[in-house]
């Protein structure tokens, strides 16, 4: 019965980075409803805002629900919304059904970690942590794969009407979850919060999409920053807060969680630009190709678990530490030896398992920090730094690129070296945001912040 659980929470996790086959699926969409390229955004923008925006606020609720009821709760939104993404006649149903994905992939997320942990003493909690962060890579690595087999068959469609019985089958199989005891005290649920949250969060991510329009920029970046501060307030006198303040007060935790943002941003160089360098190397094939971009995120689904039995020798700071290092050496090859299919290869499986070290090293970190009784707000800021990371970095990544590329350009540079300029600019300066992330945990580690744990 043990083992069953686990796999039901295992599965409905896995619904979730499996969202990565909708990339390879976005000249089908195009195609399909007429859209112009730039209008595919709105298909990512929409998950990924209502993922972003309520995960907090959803880890909350799991600690004062219980875990199996908002997991349970999201693996049937889950389930509904694939068949409406699938039935969507219109590209504006669509998106009303993403946001509903979105939504339902946070709850998620906001229970998973803490279900997970919960099967484990805390003694095997960075165990627990590895196990379920290779699940994550493994969605990674297995999308993009799965996608394009989908697509190409069955049509646009499957990328969503694949993922139901998934979703279900969690369902049923998380049916056999233990409910959770009855709270002593009921507890109030700090709505207002909630909702300054939700507008900082989506008012922030909408101010990145918008970079270039500079009075939207602006509008939108006063109000993240006015709720941001509302929210800060609210936290502050509110006596059972979405989540404690106080604990940002503590420099190696504030560290740690700016660390997550920072390593997803620059781990996301390697999906973001290296199909657009593939499909430029001659005579790779479609599987050569894919089995490249899925080099790194399954490095992370393989050192993962190995993270896990590291923690119990190694302390989580010097984890990320390794973490950290290894990434930035993994970024660096990826555009040193973007031409040559065999290092690169090599590269993003080291970037990869950076990756998967700093990860788990970190979600062990941030559990053991915050209250065994909020273990469903410390997954959910765990995965709300790894999402805002993805986020930002798929923005200012891309913005490096097209920098360094017309630049390369106007120097007289052809299209194809241009291009190598630009992906070469964006991976080294993802290698020196990751290098930059180790020195600071390594001065963590040498001046460390208050200890918390539980």
């Amino acid at each position: 019965m043990r083992q069953l659980t686990i796999l039901a929470v295992l599965l409905g996790t896995l619904v979730v980075p499996l969202d990565s086959a909708v990339n390879i699926d976005f000249p089908w969409i195009t195609a399909q409803f007429r859209l112009s390229i730039p209008q595919i955004q709105w298909l990512v923008i929409s998950y990924t805002l209502s993922t972003a925006s309520l995960m907090l606020a959803a880890g909350r609720v799991a600690d004062m629900l219980g875990y199996r009821r908002v997991f349970l709760a999201g693996c049937s939104w889950s389930a509904v919304a694939f068949v409406l993404c699938g039935l969507a006649p219109a590209y504006g149903w669509l998106l009303a059904a993403r946001v509903l994905q979105g939504a339902a992939a946070g709850l998620i997320l906001s229970a998973g970690p803490a279900l997970i942990t919960g099967f484990h003493a805390e003694t095997r909690r960075a165990r627990a942590l590895g196990l379920y962060a290779s699940v994550l890579g493994l969605g990674g690595a297995a999308g993009p794969l799965l996608g394009a087999l989908l697509v190409a068959r069955f049509g646009w469609s499957t990328v969503f009407w694949a993922r139901a019985p998934l979703a279900g089958f969690a369902l049923l199989l998380g049916l056999a979850l233990p409910r959770a005891a009855a709270p002593a005290a009921r507890e109030r649920f700090d709505l207002p919060g909630a909702a300054l949250l939700v507008v900082a969060i989506c008012t922030a991510l909408a101010a990145l999409n918008q970079a270039r329009h500079a009075i939207v920029f602006a509008a939108l970046l006063i109000a993240a920053v006015l709720s941001a501060w509302g929210f800060v307030r609210q936290e502050r006198r509110f006596t059972q807060p979405i989540i404690d303040i106080r604990l940002f007060l503590d420099r190696a935790f504030a560290m740690a969680n700016v660390a997550n943002v920072l390593m997803n941003l620059c781990g996301f160089a390697v999906l973001l630009l290296l199909p657009f360098q593939l499909a430029r190397m001659p005579g790779l094939s479609f599987t050569a190709a894919g089995l490249l971009l899925a080099a790194s995120p399954t490095a992370l689904m393989l050192a993962a678990p190995l993270a896990g039995y590291m923690a119990a020798r190694l302390q989580p700071r010097r984890l990320m530490l390794l973490g950290s290092a290894l990434a930035s050496a993994g970024l660096l090859g990826v555009g040193r030896f973007a031409g040559q299919p065999a290092l690169l290869a090599l590269a993003a499986l080291l970037q990869g398992a950076g990756q998967g070290l700093f990860q788990v090293a970190y979600l062990d970190l941030v559990a053991g920090a915050i209250p065994l009784r909020d273990r469903g707000v410390a997954g959910a800021l765990a995965m709300l730094t790894r999402t805002l990371g993805i986020v930002v970095g798929a923005t200012l990544l891309m913005l490096v690129f097209q920098a360094a590329e017309a630049a390369a350009a106007r120097y007289g540079a052809a299209p194809a070296a241009a291009f190598l300029v630009g992906f070469r600019a964006a991976l080294g300066g993802g290698a020196a945001i990751a290098a930059m992330v180790a020195v600071a945990v390594a001065a963590s580690i040498r001046s460390p912040g208050r200890a918390r744990s539980t």
